[in-house]
């Protein structure tokens, strides 16, 4: 696997992060809160994977119990209590402050891979990083219009939802050396959903789901927002550094961005356009430094041979 191709599938997944809200305001529309909206796409997601594998790929489902805790913590910590914080800060701030405070999460990616997996944190990891926060800052118009008046628990808030956002990246890993990615990600996305159903209160809805537009919703924000994503973004864990893929999990936002001018036709600002290179400047960063380094070592292999040592 080249790692060109594995920096590839991991932007589009998040991208794919991206489109939840063209199926998100359907479902908002019909009454459904923020933590239904999440446990109907955790429920719907892994019970569509479940059954994909029990019909044509069994294997795929076999686990050890010592590693049951792993994806314990990818579906509880990774997902659902991640969504939770992330939802809270913009139901007490703003989204563009949400999404902010959300995306410092590969500076904890960083740091926890420093530790976990002695990977370096170079000057170039660094510089990816600034760009990201600051990028994401004027792509949302926090900076400089926004509203920097915030309290220290939606603060705290925000950067617990990086912080659990951060966990996915690094746990995600440390499994990824032991099962394939699509058994990660349905196992994932199973323990979430056996921690959020029970408190969800779907049932009360149950005339909702008599929608088709609902339905359609539901297949959307389930298979390609969830799904695909997660797989896509699992599958890039696999083969490359959970910090660069942290990094390249920021273009989200950006996509987010892009539906609303395209789709529902919000006006982009300069600022913004600004804010959208920023950050596509730190994912080229993040993908090509490795390649400049192979580069800049088989120069000097040619050299050392063309001087017949």
């Amino acid at each position: 696997m080249k790692h060109s191709i594995a920096y590839l599938l991991t932007m589009i997944g998040a991208s794919f992060w991206g489109l939840t809200g063209l199926f998100v305001e359907t479902l908002y529309s019909y009454g459904f809160t923020a933590w239904e909206i999440v446990t109907i796409r955790l429920l719907s997601s892994s019970m569509i994977l479940l059954a994909i594998l029990a019909l044509f790929s069994r294997s795929y489902l076999k686990i050890e119990w010592k590693h049951i805790p792993h994806f314990i913590g990818l579906g509880v910590f990774g997902i659902v209590l991640f969504n939770w914080f992330y939802f809270k800060v913009m139901e007490q701030t703003s989204i563009s402050i949400a999404v902010v405070l959300l995306y410092t999460s590969p500076v904890f990616v960083a740091i926890l891979s420093k530790i976990i997996f002695k990977e370096k944190f170079t000057i170039q990891k660094l510089l990816s990083i600034v760009l990201t926060i600051v990028g994401c800052s004027f792509a949302v118009q926090l900076i400089p219009l926004g509203d920097f008046h915030m309290s220290f628990h939606s603060m705290l808030l925000g950067i617990l939802s990086a912080f659990f956002c951060a966990l996915y990246s690094v746990i995600g890993k440390m499994v990824s050396a032991h099962y394939n990615f699509i058994t990660i990600t349905v196992y994932s996305l199973f323990m979430g959903s056996l921690f959020i159903a029970p408190t969800s209160s779907l049932w009360k809805k149950a005339e909702h789901f008599q929608s088709s537009e609902v339905w359609l919703s539901i297949i959307g924000i389930s298979i390609i927002s969830t799904i695909c994503a997660y797989t896509l973004y699992t599958f890039g864990l696999t083969y490359i550094e959970s910090s660069k893929a942290a990094i390249l999990g920021v273009l989200e936002p950006i996509v987010a961005i892009l539906v609303g001018v395209f789709i529902y036709s919000d006006s982009l600002r300069l600022l913004q356009i600004i804010g959208i290179i920023l950050v596509l400047f730190s994912a080229f960063i993040t993908v090509f430094q490795k390649r400049r380094k192979v580069k800049k070592r088989m120069h000097g292999y040619y050299a050392y041979k063309s001087r017949g040592e």
